[in-house]
């Protein structure tokens, strides 16, 4: 399957809608090239405003901006954006609702050899715990051109995070024509267990489910880019028919996708759960391959696990 690059994607992708709306503004905070907004700034340098290496101001200007009826989308890297900004987005965006969209590039264990200073491992947590905030993690190229079409439309903050590695085309191949917060895609199908995946996770969620099939253990294979709201209707029909949940992402098992899938079930449907993600540690320094074998987090080590959570 071929590997496309989601930055790329959405920075295509903004080009786009920049011609079909006049009022989206584009702010970045130094790193203009890494988060694919370089297109943008050199397209219309009269809608894109550098920060500088100053996130906190940024956020500032850019909640001034939609109080004034303007579309602004403030790029940086996860961490910058969810972590050094974190009041600024709590009290001038998310606590006014004002419409600002928010891209978080890096995410993850993705920021590699940067280290742990750079990797957000706990992004999603951060945005998720705030009123307000709507949070998406586009599993591949395809779905990141739909999701930032789908972020520029919706009224009120929102955060997407991104990756900087090239990542299977998975949601592509479903023929995926819309972006809808708040909704789920069912990539598979099977009655023994439910693997649930956001971002990176959903194509070695498939290889899983895929190698899980030799064994004849048929899974439903769930990609949840919306992870607030959480399509809570798709996951408790599937909780219901397999009885066993497994969820991955490359962020903190504490307050993401597995954390959402959990508080859903206590609610609706108590399941058996095992989550699969980042331990509570902070990342490391390293080749973006290795940091997710270290973590567990590849196709190859996920299944026999997988398997083992199936059969206890």
């Amino acid at each position: 399957m071929k590997k496309q690059s989601p930055r790329e994607a959405f920075g295509q992708t903004l080009l786009e809608i920049a011609e079909e709306e006049p009022r989206l503004i584009v702010l970045g905070g130094d790193l203009t090239k890494s988060t694919k907004v370089d297109l943008f700034a050199e397209r219309y340098p009269e809608r894109f405003f550098n920060a500088g290496i100053a996130e906190q101001n940024m956020i500032g200007a850019a909640a001034g901006l939609a109080a004034s009826g303007k579309i602004p989308l403030a790029a940086s890297f996860a961490v910058f954006i969810t972590s050094r900004a974190n009041e600024q987005v709590r009290a001038a965006v998310a606590l006014p609702k004002l419409n600002v969209n928010l891209v978080g590039t890096h995410a993850g264990l993705s920021a590699s050899q940067d280290g742990s200073s750079h990797q957000s491992v706990e992004d999603m947590a951060l945005m998720r715990a705030l009123p307000n905030m709507t949070v998406l993690a586009p599993a591949d190229a395809h779905e990141t051109k739909l999701a930032t079409r789908a972020m520029i439309k919706h009224e009120g903050p929102i955060y997407m995070r991104l990756p900087r590695h090239e990542v299977t085309d998975v949601v592509g191949l479903s023929g995926k024509k819309e972006f809808v917060i708040g909704q789920g895609d069912q990539l598979m199908t099977g009655d023994d267990v439910t693997i649930i995946a956001c971002g990176t996770m959903t194509a070695e969620a498939v290889v899983v489910a895929q190698e899980l099939a030799t064994q004849n253990i048929k899974a439903d294979v769930l990609n949840m880019a919306s992870i607030k709201p959480l399509d809570e209707k798709l996951l408790i029909e599937s909780a219901q028919k397999t009885g066993k949940v497994v969820t991955i992402e490359d962020h903190t098992i504490i307050g993401g996708l597995g954390g959402a899938v959990a508080e859903a079930l206590s609610r609706n449907h108590p399941t058996k759960l095992k989550s699969f993600g980042v331990n509570d540690v902070f990342g490391e320094s390293g080749r973006t391959e290795d940091l997710y074998s270290a973590r567990g987090l590849t196709a190859e080590k996920l299944a026999p696990e997988v398997l083992k959570f199936i059969n206890k």
